[in-house]
């Protein structure tokens, strides 16, 4: 791997987290087109995308670092009332919200637990996969466009809402579903507001991602370092200022408009894709 292609792949990595366009597909599709998955680097890749990972979780703990701030005081403030003084109280917003993201993170831990095998194999970085998992969320984000009234709230989320949206994240290590995409689009089932479900999705993205990265850091071996430490490093500190970039972009995006335009783009994507393997112009 050269300096250019770890700068590429951390533009990808940063830009696609949190877009609901899969990041796990791009970066798949990218290495697979610089020749740098085979069945011998394929345990290594999947330590390379998990630890490049890492950047684009400092991008969503900078982004909201006064929102974190203020649900883990809430979270001490209440927890000391209910030890100290024995009495329940009606928990605060902020400290709902954080119990809900733990909630919300159960799902795809076991299933990363489980699956784990799995999901180092090739069949993840399937192409064939991918065009499915493209095109098939592309379908339910649009139905949810359709059939939601965006009318909800993040005060107004409940455990139930947290266990879907964490359910429907466990569906992300299918490549090309799209964690951001998965949570988002079934944000919109539950009729949460655009930003709403994007602003959930992000901070639910930051268990997840920490947990799959110091998961694989703590089980790195050298199979990962077969594309270069400063590559891996370049990648990260690359992916983190580029996912600053992309989720201060796509909440302002949200505000003001809907999901259609990401929806036209995997179905794109994925007729691309679908052409390139038929051809044999890309690997299956």
């Amino acid at each position: 791997m050269s300096i250019f292609s770890a700068v590429l792949l951390g533009v990808i990595q940063g830009l696609t987290e949190f877009l609901p366009i899969s990041s796990t597909a791009h970066l798949t599709l990218a290495a697979k087109l610089m020749g740098l998955i085979t069945s011998e680097t394929a345990e290594a890749w999947t330590e390379f995308v998990a630890t490049i990972q890492l950047g684009t979780l400092l991008a969503v703990i900078v982004y909201f670092l006064t929102d974190l701030q203020t649900m883990l005081l809430s979270i001490w403030r209440d927890a000391k009332v209910l030890l100290t003084e024995h009495r329940m109280l009606n928990f605060s917003t902020e400290t709902r919200l954080g119990v809900y993201l733990i909630l919300g993170t159960v799902p795809i831990g076991i299933a990363g637990l489980f699956l784990s095998k799995f999901i180092h194999g090739m069949f993840t970085k399937s192409t064939v996969v991918i065009i499915t998992s493209l095109v098939g969320l592309a379908v339910l984000l649009w139905i949810a466009e359709k059939i939601a009234s965006h009318a909800r709230s993040l005060q107004q989320l409940n455990w139930r809402d947290a266990l879907v949206v964490g359910i429907a994240q466990a569906f992300a290590l299918i490549p090309g579903s799209s964690r951001s995409g998965t949570t988002i689009t079934a944000g919109l089932f539950l009729n949460l507001s655009r930003t709403a479900a994007a602003r959930f999705s992000f901070l639910l993205s930051i268990p997840a991602v920490l947990a799959s990265g110091l998961y694989e850091l703590m089980k790195i071996s050298g199979s990962v370092l077969h594309f270069g430490t400063l590559n891996l490093v370049i990648a990260t500190a690359v992916s983190a200022a580029t996912g600053y970039a992309a989720i201060a972009w796509l909440l302002r995006y949200l505000s003001t408009h809907s999901t259609f335009a990401f929806v036209w783009y995997r179905i794109c994507l994925g007729v691309l894709l679908a052409v390139l393997v038929f051809f044999n112009l890309l690997p299956s």
